[in-house]
């Protein structure tokens, strides 16, 4: 392992040497050498991974405004609703009292996320990450449609004209409001959505503000802030960064291949290998520079593994067609690992054991999940203890506790609720236990929650040594067992001893 190290660092160093002095010196891609914000209008490159990007954004941003009106089991396919604390997933609702569940999906969540970085680096950031999709294939293109391509100068005409840059910005708002609606969607569903639009603002002034806070917030992301929501405010790139191996799948730049630098001689197409001891020999990288000005981000891919690069492929893109265009060798710049770019020896093997353990972990964790959710029963009860005295005695020699139950329905339709209790592993026929609540029974509509107030008495003989286990029994209007809490009522110490017969 020592060899193989010291293999990776020299190539690391090889990679560093060829840093020009002018780019040692910068700090953040998007910074001017006197710290004023250096505005990046990336050319955009024509290639196949552009072409496959773009298909997957049309996909993406058809999927975004196409699930909140998908409906199943009559539920939209995802509604996330804040006020009521219910949240439905694909036709299964998740009510507060499902934390456990939710723990267990989050827990995966992560661990779907270490598992695809492990396997593909960074192909979220570059793909599929709502910034990225929208910024490069909605807000750019409709930039270089009204003001014209980088690069290229105007000569008069509309585009680039005062009235083609005022149009470019109306564009941009009548976007931003609809991705704004499109987003509020996900929160109150399509139904309430289209009857707001359909009154007017003074009638629902909450939701419009909010509307207007992510049509406001959606203008100045996508444009004023743009990548610098990438470089400065996401966590997740550097999220991502820190989870990346030598082996992990990244784009980079060939340096044994590319350097040194320097543009080729005419009538020069294809590179030669170098000749032993010919340390002056040119590299294939011809220093055109269109790596660079196609970057979103505005990095130099040949300055190796940066934390800024969201792994775009536009840089492959731009050199794949010099490289064609000088007939020579395609993949100077191109997917691949830090060992195989810098042609260390011994790491051929890209398996690693953590990209068998995060997905049988994640296995193991959703398969918990829905395991938990399918022996749920149509409700739900909670019993917390009232504040006040811990128990009373009644004049017939009853113990009663004060108690809280909390019930939650968890079926689409109503049902009437009774609530019972009965010794801990006795039958309920005969049970010698009472709740008594001026809300017992209770009607409960659909995904409803409800706490009652109720007094749970048992006989001053049942306890031992001041307690008493119980179950907490709920019943819907067909007689059938929905929910149970086991439950410790308080008493007088002075019980008597109860059996193993007689609990």
């Amino acid at each position: 392992m020592d060899k193989i190290d010291a293999e990776f660092d020299a190539g690391q160093a090889r990679s560093k040497a060829v840093i020009r002095p002018e780019e040692a010196s910068s700090i953040l891609s998007t910074l001017n050498s006197d710290g004023s914000r250096r505005w990046l209008r990336p050319r955009p490159s024509s290639g196949r991974f552009l072409t496959r990007r773009r298909a997957v954004a049309v996909i993406l941003i058809a999927i975004f405004t196409a699930i909140p009106h998908i409906r199943i089991n009559d539920k939209p396919a995802i509604l996330l609703d804040l006020v009521a604390r219910r949240f439905t997933f694909f036709g299964k609702t998740l009510l507060p009292s499902d934390t456990l569940v939710m723990a267990l999906l989050m827990v995966a969540l992560f661990l779907t996320v270490f598992f695809i970085t492990a396997l593909l680096g960074r192909v979220w950031c570059g793909w599929a990450c709502p910034e990225t999709v929208y910024l490069e294939f909605v807000f750019r293109p409709i930039e270089r449609l009204f003001r014209g391509a980088p690069g290229r100068v105007n000569k008069g005409g509309f585009v680039g004209s005062p009235a083609a840059i005022g149009l470019q910005y109306v564009t941009y708002v009548l976007i931003a409001a609809f991705l704004a609606h499109t987003f509020l969607a996900y929160f109150v569903g399509v139904d309430a959505l289209a009857e707001w639009v359909r009154q007017s603002p003074c009638e629902h002034p909450g939701p419009f503000a909010v509307m207007a806070a992510v049509t406001g917030l959606i203008l100045f992301d996508f444009g004023f802030f743009r990548e610098q929501t990438c470089l400065v405010a996401c966590p997740y790139g550097r999220f991502q960064s820190v989870l990346l191996d030598r082996k992990s799948l990244i784009v980079g730049y060939d340096v044994r291949r590319g350097e040194p630098r320097g543009k080729p001689g005419k009538g020069e197409s294809i590179s030669l290998p170098q000749a032993a001891g010919e340390a002056s020999a040119r590299g294939d990288c011809v220093d055109c520079g269109l790596c660079v000005s196609t970057c979103p981000t505005g990095i130099d891919i040949r300055k190796g593994l940066q934390m800024e690069c969201i792994h775009c492929t536009q840089c492959i893109d731009a050199c794949d067609a010099v490289m064609t265009k000088l007939k020579r060798p395609l993949g100077l710049i191109r997917y691949g690992n830090q060992t195989d770019l810098m042609a260390v020896e011994g790491m051929k093997s890209k398996f690693r054991p953590r990209l068998l353990v995060y997905p049988v972990l994640v296995l193991i964790l959703v398969s918990a999940a829905a395991t938990v959710l399918a022996t749920q029963g149509d409700a739900t009860v909670l019993v917390m203890r009232s504040r006040g005295a811990t128990y009373v005695e009644r004049e017939d020699g009853t113990i009663s506790n004060q108690a809280r139950i909390k019930l939650v329905s968890r079926v689409d339709r109503e049902h009437t609720y009774t609530v019972s209790a009965r010794r801990h592993g006795q039958a309920s026929a005969g049970s010698d236990l009472s709740v008594v609540s001026e809300e017992n029974p209770y009607v409960l509509g659909a995904g409803q929650a409800h706490t009652i107030n109720a007094l749970i008495g048992a006989p001053r003989e049942a306890f031992f040594s001041g307690k008493l286990d119980v179950d907490v029994l709920v019943h819907d209007d067909a007689g059938r067992l929905v929910a149970q809490q086991r439950y410790m009522l308080m008493g007088p110490a002075g019980g008597t001893r109860r059996s193993k017969e007689n609990p």
